[in-house]
Parts: structure tokens; sequence; C-alpha cells
């Protein structure tokens, strides 16, 4: 899978790339423990760092991060970039926009009256033909102040610009800088295909398969990493 990044020839030194997400786990999963104590079960049990389907999805697709040093203080966006003159006019030249409230009318993510924000992008991107960019909030990111919103864009036929990513702001205690190279979307490239959904019941075969899988789940650890993992290829950038 091939992805093209492109920007501004006045940008190409002063922008943080994209990375691939596995470049970009953060240092909370690095930090934790690989066991700790679990008093329901009287002894200790496996952290969520050693369950690969949480790690592999955080480490899927690429990040798109914040491209200078944003300060949150008594509830505004500020920062200075001083950029030189671009070479495209529509281009813009802050890290953030806004959504007004009222784009927001009726869904649940409602922000109570206060504006959404929306991480400008200074890269385009482009995929091959049938492919689909779907860009979310980081994966399992709890800890971020804000909560990207999901979207899926056709970027195999629209990329001419960036992909805009609009979010809601949910820490309202935060004070502080977000510093440049945060992520602020995870993307993963999707085909577009129709689905072919078939259900139906066990076979006698299938039966078999899922009583012994699910015993030696219980048995040993590390069965669906050793022996249904599939290889993690690596990216070139």
């Amino acid at each position: 899978m091939r992805i093209q990044f492109r920007c501004d020839p006045a940008l190409i030194d002063r922008l943080p790339r994209p990375v691939p997400a596995r470049d970009g786990l953060p240092d909370w999963l690095r930090r934790m423990p690989a066991e700790a104590l679990s008093p329901a079960h009287g002894t200790t049990v496996r952290t969520v760092k050693q369950c690969p389907p949480f790690v592999d999805a955080m480490s899927h697709g690429f990040l798109m991060t914040l491209p200078c040093d944003v300060t949150v203080a008594g509830g505004r966006f500020s920062w200075s970039w001083d950029l030189a003159p671009l070479t495209v006019e529509m281009h813009p030249r802050a890290p953030l926009s806004f959504h007004v409230a009222e784009q927001l009318s009726g869904a649940p993510l409602d922000t109570g009256g206060r504006v959404a924000i929306k991480f400008n992008s200074f890269w385009t991107i482009r995929l091959d033909p049938g492919y689909s960019i779907f860009a979310t909030h980081p994966v399992n990111r709890p800890d971020l102040p804000f909560r990207t919103l999901s979207g899926l864009v056709d970027s195999d036929r629209f990329h001419q610009v960036g992909v805009l990513f609009p979010a809601i702001w949910e820490d309202a205690e935060f004070e502080g800088v977000l510093p440049a190279g945060t992520p602020v979307a995870q993307c993963f490239p999707v085909e577009r295909a129709a689905l072919d959904l078939d259900c139906a019941v066990f076979s006698d075969e299938e039966a078999r398969d899922y009583d012994r899988t699910a015993r030696d789940l219980l048995d040993a650890p590390g069965v669906y990493r050793k022996r249904y993992r599939g290889k993690r290829p690596s990216s070139q950038r």
C-alpha cells in the first residue's frame, strides 16, 4: 500500500511527517507493567500491554500530528508559528480552526454551546484506486484532552487538499501546551468493497475447533500471539 503525502514547498523543512502508528506509541504504554496484582483473582494477571489486539490496534496505520506547539490557557488556544510565505494562496496557516456548536445540533456530540476544534492538515494524502482513509481518534488514547471524530474520506479521488480532523475538546480543566508532534488522528487505508455477510450455525468441525481453541486459550498464555497473530510488515518512510 503506497501512501503519498505532499505539502507546500515552503513547509517541507518545518512540518512533522506523518508517522507509522507503531512509531508513535505513548510513553505510558512503554512504562506500564506487563503484570499487575488482582485482588479479585488473588494473583497477578497480565495487563493490556500483553494483549496483542490492544497493542496492534494502536500500532496500525499512521498518525497525523500537530505541526506546532499549541498553548491552552483560560479556554483559549494560541500558537506562535512564524511561517514563510506559502506557495499556495488558499493554504491554511493556522494549526487549528473551528466548527460552530450548531453544526453538532441534535447529535450526542453536542458541546453545550462550545465550538468544536478542527485540526488543519498541512499534508495531502493520496491512496491507490479503490481505497479510502478511515480517520479516527488515536486508538486507546483517552489521555489526550480532545476526542477526534471519526470520518471516511475517499483519498484516492480527493487528494488535492489536506483532510481536516474535527475534534471535541473534552478536558475543560486542561491548561498547558500541546507540543508539536502530538497525534491528532490515526488513519487506516480501507478498501471500498461490498460486504458479503454469511451467517450460519457451526459445522461439526467448527464446533470441535471452537472447543479445542477455547481450551488452549485457557490452558496457557500467548496462544493467540504464537499461533494466530500475523506478521506485521515494517513501514517505509
